[in-house]
């Protein structure tokens, strides 16, 4: 990835982080409208852009955006959304960074090329560690079930990311847009979080 792109990776993710930050301190109810106007977004990339499987791609993201409306937006809930978007942010960052810098062993490479295994690695081992001290400042309990919380959400992250490319490979397109500068499109940027937030549901709707 040339300079200039990522340059304008950084500025656009400073941004959307800044409005998630912003509107979670205002309130966190107002997370669900930022995050239904992504949706939103995703939906006008699949219906301009995708043709093969777009059924099943609406399917997918309508699922997601069900368990989405059906997550409790209270302030006292803010501290643990904000623990799985660390998880995922951070997973995504590093297994990238990683990955450019040493990655060799591709894996998944018919479906997502960029990904290796030193890649995966390392974004899993720097996510747990960013997340330990997360857990540790914010004072959650260190129990078994927030590590599996952390290990869930990493799956789903990857798995997202994987899910997400095998629609784009099947459409034969690189990217679902070219919306986001850096990016690509709101799909490219959000699927991690799109089978995030269904694991993220279940999960707390289960303990």
């Amino acid at each position: 990835m040339v300079y200039s792109s990522l340059i304008s990776r950084f500025f656009v993710s400073i941004f959307f982080l800044f409005i998630y930050l912003l509107l979670s301190l205002i309130k966190f109810e107002y997370i669900l409208f930022l995050a239904l106007a992504i949706y939103l977004l995703i939906f006008y990339e699949v219906i301009i852009n995708f043709i093969k499987l777009k059924l099943i791609i609406s399917l997918y993201l309508i699922i997601s955006l069900f368990f989405l409306y059906s997550i409790d937006f209270k302030q006292e809930f803010l501290v643990n959304f904000n623990l799985m978007i660390l998880i995922i942010i951070s997973f995504d960052i590093f297994s990238f960074f990683i990955g450019k810098a040493i990655g060799k062993n591709k894996i998944f490479g018919k479906i997502s090329p960029n990904k290796t295994l030193e890649g995966l690695i390392g974004g899993i081992c720097f996510s747990v560690l960013i997340s330990v001290i997360y857990i540790y400042y914010f004072h959650l309990d260190f129990t078994y079930l927030i590590f599996i919380f952390v290990s869930l959400i990493i799956f789903s992250a990857l798995l997202g990311d994987i899910i997400e490319s095998y629609f784009k490979r099947k459409n034969n397109i690189k990217n679902s847009s070219s919306l986001l500068l850096g990016h690509g499109g709101f799909f490219d940027r959000f699927d991690s979080f799109i089978l995030s937030i269904i694991t993220y549901s279940i999960f707390y709707k289960i303990i």
